[in-house]
């Protein structure tokens, strides 16, 4: 995961003796169009990128899904049926929804650290970075509709300022039915090998100008920069690849204790709770297809870290990741012990860790446990967070964002409604509360809670004014002193209070001291890192800023006579079919084409619809909906996973197991042509052979 600014200096020499046959500047540049103009953060998680000179986007299916849903209804069922605009005015506009282009980056490191010195607490440091970061960020967008984000790399030892041009008017063209955009589910997630069509198909669109605008129908596409051209020849073994998107967090120089915190503690209580939450929902969405519509989105999102955090464990062990740590950690110290300058400045910074994280990890468990159940566990806490807002607003008299904070409140009941199942969610409140209370020593558990049963908890689920869609319409349309008072009788809201204020009384200020320690030191241990490997190439840990990967095509060895090949095709989707099984019920327009043999122009050397791919790209969350790209910058394939086993790759990556898994190219065109004959949006597109 490379900054593309830096290419030149440390990566392009040996990316083109991998195969690249372009240049740095070809990949990013200020003075000219380059790959860096077609490339955007879409959403607020994935990466997306242009594929016409009329705005087309391309990004992942699991990443559009939420605009997906948000069309679907039991009449209109977008999520099952697919959905395909067959001209430009049946394309649905998305409110809310952005997609970002790179301006420009700059390395700020001096700016931001103007001032910032030893004699300053932590506390000050932090200050002063703040105050110059604020500066930095208004002057980069001074007279413009740009914005702007100073970022941390190398844990505050490097900084830069990423300017961007924000897009709202994003409309859907397309998206393929779930039983292909979803192809082998939940089932199959993190998995390869894989056959799931993880696409989805959008339209930047703009003012006249072509610069961003509200919606608008006298709105025109958007006339990018830069565009990717289609290869329609695919990949093959050990060919040159290249993502180029924004991939979320790594941790790659985590200390020893800082990795066994993750496997022995945090990722399997994480795990726990959320397997308890995942076999709820699967249980109600499989006996009521309504409910399978509401909680879809909220499965696929819960499911999706789940899964992510077991294959990390298990890598990790596998690379025997704490040992291969200390490792590193002895290395430091013999570096230290040959220079008494060295040893003053960093000899304390391992021995800290130790003591910071045998501290820390009791209060890394009580954020674990309230952040998967109070924060994000169940549909009833999320709205009596919004609630206990408009009660504090209320109660301290902020009559102006009160005001603001009502209708929004209202405009979002519609949406929370039209997704809640409350036999549902009674049962997942019930059954994690139960677990809180189990999980957490006394100390750091409200008494309103320890009293509580499941079954009463139940009852009390039910007396709450949160699961009356009508009562608290009529209480926002009339707020005042006695809505305040019914709030605060609510048995839910009592209860979700008692659990935030023994959570920011008792847990929250020691965390985040420790926390901050713990970043104060490793910011530290990241400067002896950079001193020690001074002129070697390393890796900034990803943040959400652009970033390359490079790698090849190449299948792996998952374990012992076990061979995974590169590539996964059609007849592979055939294989799995299982109508009984929601995950594998092939669509019969798909079957017909596959017997048929009707497979236009998009298939392999061997006749083959192939439909996925994998290869050794370094990526993470984030990357999903990035291009990939072959030797002479063409895109060969859209990125949306990684296999399993080279999950700990956010901690330790590994080239010889860790595989990013892409989508063919191809197989998009084929299923946009052949299967939801909206061929004509190729026409639009740049198809090179």
């Amino acid at each position: 995961m490379w900054v593309p600014t830096l290419l030149q200096k440390y990566n392009i020499e040996e990316m083109q003796q991998m195969g690249f046959k372009l240049t740095a500047d070809d990949i990013y540049s200020v003075n000219h169009a380059s790959m860096k103009d077609a490339v955007v953060i879409f959403g607020g998680g994935c990466t997306g990128e242009v594929i016409s000179p009329d705005g087309l986007l391309i990004t992942n299916h699991h990443c559009g899904y939420s605009s997906i849903q948000k069309h679907s209804s039991v009449e209109h069922d977008y999520l099952t049926d697919g959905f395909w605009a067959m001209n430009r005015g049946e394309e649905l506009p998305n409110p809310g929804l952005t997609v970002k282009f790179l301006v420009r980056m700059d390395d700020v490191t001096a700016r931001v650290l103007e001032g910032v010195t030893d004699s300053l607490t932590e506390s000050e440091k932090q200050v002063r970075i703040n105050e110059n970061t604020a500066k930095i960020e208004k002057e980069a967008t001074e007279g413009t509709d740009y914005t702007a984000v100073v970022k941390p790399l190398f844990y505050g030892n490097q900084y830069f300022v990423y300017v961007y041009e924000v897009y709202k008017d994003i409309r859907l063209v397309g998206a393929p039915p779930s039983a292909i955009g979803k192809f082998g589910g939940d089932t199959d997630n993190w998995m390869w090998p894989r056959h799931t069509g993880d696409f989805s198909v959008f339209r930047i669109y703009a003012g006249k100008d072509n610069k961003p605008a509200e919606y608008s129908p006298d709105n025109i596409p958007y006339k990018p920069k830069k565009f990717f051209p289609i290869s329609m020849g695919g990949v093959k073994k050990g060919d040159f690849t290249m993502v180029f998107g924004y991939p979320g967090t790594t941790k790659e120089y985590l200390p020893s204790q800082g990795v066994k915190l993750i496997m022995a503690q945090s990722d399997p209580e994480k795990v726990a709770i959320r397997t308890k939450k995942l076999n709820i929902l699967a249980a109600d969405m499989k006996a009521d297809r309504a409910v399978r519509i509401q909680y879809a989105s909220k499965y696929a999102r819960t499911s999706n870290s789940w899964k992510r955090w077991q294959g990390e464990v298990k890598g990790l062990k596998r690379l025997h990741a704490v040992e291969k740590k200390q490792e590193g950690e002895k290395a430091f110290t013999e570096w230290l012990d040959d220079s008494s300058s060295r040893k003053g400045k960093y000899d304390s910074v391992l021995t800290r860790f130790g003591e910071l994280y045998a501290e820390f990890a009791p209060y890394q468990r009580a954020d674990d446990y309230y952040s998967e159940v109070v924060k994000r566990g169940t549909d009833i806490f999320s709205l009596a967070q919004k609630f206990d807002r408009i009660r504090r607003l209320a109660e301290y008299h902020e009559t102006g964002c009160l005001e603001g904070a009502i209708p929004e409140v209202k405009e979002e009941l519609v949406s929370y409604f039209k997704d809640y199942h409350q036999p549902t969610d009674e049962k997942v409140f019930s059954a994690l509360l139960a677990m809180y209370a189990h999980g957490l020593p006394g100390k750091w558990l409200p008494e309103e809670l320890t009293k509580f049963t499941p079954e009463k908890l139940t009852k009390l689920y039910q007396k709450s004014v949160l699961t009356d869609e009508k009562a608290l319409n009529e209480m926002l349309n009339d707020f005042d002193n006695r809505s305040v008072k019914k709030l605060e009788k609510d048995p839910v809201m009592q209860l979700y209070r008692a659990l935030r204020n023994t959570y920011e009384v008792k847990v929250e200020p020691r965390y985040r001291e420790l926390s901050d320690s713990i970043k104060a030191n490793q910011k530290l241990y990241m400067a002896g890192l950079l001193e020690m490997n001074e002129g070697k190439r390393m890796m900034a840990d990803a943040n959400f800023t652009l970033r390359v990967a490079y790698g090849k095509v190449e299948g792996y060895n998952p374990r012992d006579g076990v061979h995974y090949n590169y590539y996964t095709t059609l007849k592979g989707i055939m294989e799995k079919d299982n109508p009984e099984v929601y995950d594998y019920d092939v669509p019969d327009r798909l079957k017909e084409l596959y017997q048929q043999k009707d497979f236009g122009s998009y298939t392999n050397g061997k006749g083959q619809v192939t439909v996925a791919f994998c290869a050794s790209n370094h990526t993470t969350g984030g990357n999903s909906g990035s291009p990939v790209v072959d030797a002479e910058g063409n895109l060969v394939g859209v990125n949306f996973d990684r296999a399993w086993e080279g999950t700990m790759s956010d901690i330790m990556f590994d080239p010889d197991e860790c595989r990013n898994i892409m989508l063919d190219i191809r197989y998009a065109l084929f299923i946009i042509d052949k299967f939801a004959g909206a061929g004509y949006l190729l026409d639009e597109m740049e198809l090179v052979n």
